[in-house]
């Protein structure tokens, strides 16, 4: 069986690249949080691209959406400052949003306006999101939130934070918790860096002060964020984005395997590593697509969302694995500039993968229990 594309689907693939082209000297950029890229795509009405013409997206699928992220990602496009929001907010506010608030935010997400940090994981609630001990007390017509959230991504650098919290601390854990979207200027709000392995900044750690947010910011019925986060969760395992973020990674270690096998000095063990990975980086591809033709098609993809992520996150460490065997010695003393650098860089930023989104462990409990309906242990 042949898969394949439509036509309309690689006019708009290709319309996509010619854009990038233009866009990104040498084909590549930083793929950092640049707002006036995203207004660039937005002039484009290419933020939202699957959702609904009445709320500003152009109404087309899953797959579509999904050819747009690779395309993205592949360029490196610097799409940071909307990416949150448009994928994962925007989307929420539009099945469990009222009326007002899909008129209030969901222009500005598709115009590039505002940006969304998820602050979702705790010191002490990393993978059990239900165990969320930020506090939301209800005081008038506010929110006092009180707590901390932590390896929040790109926090200081956007202006609001989808916020999960606890409305009712004597609740079940799963049904007293509350989906809020704050403002990450409020006064209340300390925002400090977690600098990673890579000494780079990405994560940081947030916490907040009795910080007031307005009850109208509150997305869906209180005490039944778990649901929605649930939900919400679906839309970032999903993505083919883990496959794509390695792609350039892994063609520049096909090369140096070719340059050494061209040379005699590629082993018999690395070249069958090197075939093997390139099998599954095109499985991992099939079970993402796989995943946006249920979209597509009104269906949830609970379990094969998390089968596509535990896939796609073991696999990037499986090929930074095989990147150390054939660079060496030479990956591990960080030449600077090189091909080695970069490969030894993807390998210390693997090692997250298989935690940040929800742990392995984690996504093979829902396959077990919502995909092959094992009872609970």
């Amino acid at each position: 069986m042949r898969f394949e594309f439509t036509p309309r689907q690689n006019a708009f693939r290709q319309e996509l690249r010619d854009f990038l082209r233009a866009e990104i000297p040498g084909g590549r950029g930083d793929g950092g949080v640049d707002q006036a890229f995203s207004k660039k795509l937005a002039a484009r009405d290419w933020i939202g691209v699957a959702w609904p013409k009445e709320w500003g997206g152009q109404g087309l699928g899953a797959l579509e959406q999904m050819i747009y992220t690779e395309e993205m990602i592949t360029a490196n496009a610097p799409r940071g400052y909307h990416f949150t929001a448009e994928r994962q907010v925007g989307p929420s506010v539009i099945r469990h949003g009222t009326e007002e608030q899909k008129r209030e935010w969901l222009p500005r997400i598709v115009n590039g306006e505002v940006s969304f940090a998820l602050g979702l994981s705790e010191p002490g609630a990393g993978s059990d999101l239900a165990a969320a001990a930020t506090r939301a007390v209800r005081d008038g017509d506010d929110y006092v939130v009180t707590g901390q959230k932590i390896w929040t991504s790109n926090a200081h650098l956007a202006d609001c934070i989808w916020l999960v919290v606890r409305t009712d601390p004597d609740a079940p854990k799963h049904r007293g918790i509350s989906c809020l979207m704050a403002d990450l200027n409020a006064p209340g709000v300390t925002i400090r860096p977690l600098v990673d392995m890579t000494n780079g900044h990405h994560f940081n750690e947030v916490f907040f002060d009795e910080v007031r947010v307005p009850v109208n910011r509150r997305v869906g019925e209180e005490n039944s964020g778990w649901y929605i986060l649930a939900e919400h969760l679906d839309f970032e395992r999903s993505g083919i984005e883990r496959l794509i973020d390695l792609q350039y990674l892994f063609l520049e270690l096909l090369e140096e395997g070719k340059r050494r096998a061209a040379a005699g000095t590629l082993t018999g063990a690395q070249r069958s590593a090197l075939a093997q990975t390139w099998i599954e980086y095109n499985v991992g591809r099939l079970m993402c697509y796989r995943v946006a033709w249920m979209q597509s098609a009104g269906l949830v993809p609970n379990a094969e969302a998390s089968c596509a992520k535990v896939y796609g996150t073991e696999w990037s460490q499986r090929l930074m694995n095989v990147a150390m065997q054939v660079f060496g010695m030479n990956a591990a003393a960080f030449l600077p500039e090189s091909a080695a650098a970069r490969m030894a860089n993807g390998y210390l930023e693997s090692k997250n993968k298989t935690i940040a989104g929800g742990t392995s462990e984690v996504q093979r409990n829902i396959i077990a229990t919502r995909g092959l309906g094992m009872p609970r242990s």
